[in-house]
């Protein structure tokens, strides 16, 4: 019913930047939190950052400061914009959001399919 399509991923020198974004599609009513999660081999998948359809937002300890998350309402999409990246940023990210269906208007937490997402050092 909805899916989430990431893009933006790559490979990047230390310091550099990249900008990754998420566009929901499908039976959409509405999408209250999208964020971003990550996953480094082997560690457990954490939250980077999150925003409302207000506007709030929630970050990561480790990347509040460089990283900064804004979405689109009327897209429906979700980017993170990661600056200053570190090695330790090297990670599988993944675009999450609450959305309501309009078939149900029942919410769900949907999972895009991931992008990497590689910084050398």
């Amino acid at each position: 019913q909805v899916q989430l399509v990431e893009s933006g991923g790559g490979s990047v020198q230390a310091g550099g930047s990249l900008r990754l974004s998420c566009a929901a599609s499908g039976s959409i009513f509405s999408i209250n939190i999208m964020g971003w999660y990550r996953q480094a081999p082997g560690k457990q998948r954490e939250l980077v950052a999150a925003i409302t359809s207000g506007g709030s937002t929630n970050y990561g300890d480790s990347v509040k400061g460089r990283f900064t998350i804004s979405r689109d309402n009327a897209k429906n999409t979700v980017y993170l914009q990661m600056n200053s990246l570190k090695s330790e940023d090297t990670a599988d990210y993944y675009c999450n959001a609450w959305v309501v269906v309009t078939t149900t208007f029942v919410g769900s937490n949907y999972w895009g399919q991931g992008t990497q997402v590689t910084v050398s050092s």
